[in-house]
């Protein structure tokens, strides 16, 4: 996932290194006597070495009958590797995917139902970005692990040379704001045009979506009224600012502009600042985070939640020490330990108040209240790859009907959700 590979590489650069060696453990459960081995694949950059360390030990100590086999994995051609595990009669007990990975795997019919643990998790209070994805068809396959989500990244000194106090909560103050900051040379926002991510958030904020199901089948949505506002709205903030139409976030590197130090704002993920600073350290200290802003101020923009779901293979031999994993690493103080190492959004969102200590990551939670995820398909992926959306926004931006360009994305999208049926 793109947005995955922006987190990791925003949040954290950690090099990671596994607990145990690499590949399978076969014969692991052969004895009749002894704790149950259990293999579990973690993605390289969702935890740092500090962290896992102070887990493995904590839950060796509590856990004698479960032994770790803790393996790093790249994200990098991951999605093969996974799909051949669950075909496999060997594969690892715990997974870590992509949060809107999860369909996918989950429609081979080779991932567990968790649907019977989801009160014993408090699923009730799960972030919906998170839990919304993992459960497919009305089952629980994925167990939400942990999330993180755009924020406005902006500059305090400019904002406040601007006359602005306080970060603006509504769409309308947004807009103003944005204005006020677009003078003397200086971008009110960087926003590129092909941010379909940004574009996601409001059009949900609208009540529409990018597809929705349509009996057995689904349909593009970017035509509806509602999607079409979310995209006005998004054309009336890019032009705010200086972005190009015609690319996203990565061309040019949106961090890089914002360092050369006449960008106000941009949408990014908290961690973005750390490599702006390295950039320009002097912008160190001058940097400051808030929410996406809503159409009201009693709640926040919607926001496209990355992160990921801990799955159960069904060809695990030990399920319920699997679960015993999962259990803890979900839980109430390995999460809480997580998002503060690691600067995410827990999976709860009762835990949300005990990362406030970071102003980064406490608007990501913030923001992550009214988080959600791209339909939920088996191929969504499909979509990405022809990325219809972004042509989209491009033809909007410069001066193309909305109507017209939404229908042909559309059209792009049915066919690319529909297909292998």
């Amino acid at each position: 996932m793109k947005f995955r590979s922006l987190a990791v590489a925003a949040v954290a650069a950690l090099s990671l290194t596994a607990l145990a060696a690499c590949g399978s453990s076969g014969d692991k459960n052969d004895a009749s006597s002894g704790p149950k081995t259990i293999d579990v694949w973690l993605m390289k950059g969702s935890v740092s070495d500090d962290f896992l360390k102070r887990f493995t030990d904590d839950f060796a100590a509590k856990h004698t009958d479960v032994k770790l086999n803790v393996q790093i994995q790249e994200w990098n051609g991951i999605g093969p590797k996974i799909i051949g595990a669950l075909a496999s009669k060997d594969a690892p007990d715990v997974i870590e995917v992509g949060n809107t990975q999860v369909a996918q795997y989950s429609a081979s019919g080779g991932v567990r139902d968790l649907t019977d643990k989801k009160a014993d998790l408090q699923g009730d209070d799960w972030i919906e970005g998170l839990a919304g994805p993992g459960n497919y068809e009305g089952k629980q396959f994925g167990i939400p692990y942990y999330a993180a989500n755009r924020v406005v990244v902006y500059r305090k000194d400019l904002f406040a040379a601007a006359g602005i106090t306080t970060p603006p909560k509504t769409r309308e103050e947004w807009l103003a704001a944005t204005a006020k900051l677009n003078t003397g040379g200086n971008q009110g926002i960087y926003l590129p045009g092909q941010n379909f991510y940004v574009l996601s958030g409001f059009i949900w904020d609208e009540g529409g979506d990018l597809a929705v199901k349509d009996g057995e089948n689904w349909k593009g949505a970017l035509s509806s009224p509602e999607a079409l506002k979310g995209m006005d709205f998004y054309k009336q903030i890019q032009a705010l600012g200086k972005g190009p139409k015609d690319s996203d976030e990565a061309k040019p590197t949106q961090t890089d502009v914002f360092a050369q130090g006449k960008v106000a704002q941009m949408i990014a993920v908290p961690g973005a600042a750390e490599l702006i600073v390295q950039a320009n350290p002097a912008l160190k200290d001058k940097l400051g985070f808030f929410p996406i802003p809503g159409k009201t101020a009693d709640k926040p923009g919607a926001v496209f939640t990355g992160g990921s779901d801990l799955i159960v293979p069904e060809a695990s031999d030990a399920p319920d020490a699997a679960y015993t994993f999962i259990k803890e690493l979900a839980g109430e103080k390995w999460q809480v330990d997580l998002a503060k190492s690691m600067k995410y959004v827990p999976n709860r969102k009762a835990l949300a108040s005990q990362v406030t200590g970071d102003e980064g990551t406490s608007a990501m939670a913030a923001g992550a209240a009214n988080g959600k995820a791209t339909p939920n398909s088996p191929n969504w992926a499909a979509v990405e790859a022809k990325n219809p959306i972004k042509e989209y926004q491009t033809k909007v931006l410069t001066g193309g009907d909305p109507a017209a360009a939404a229908q042909a994305a559309d059209a792009i999208i049915t066919e690319a959700l529909n297909s292998g049926k």
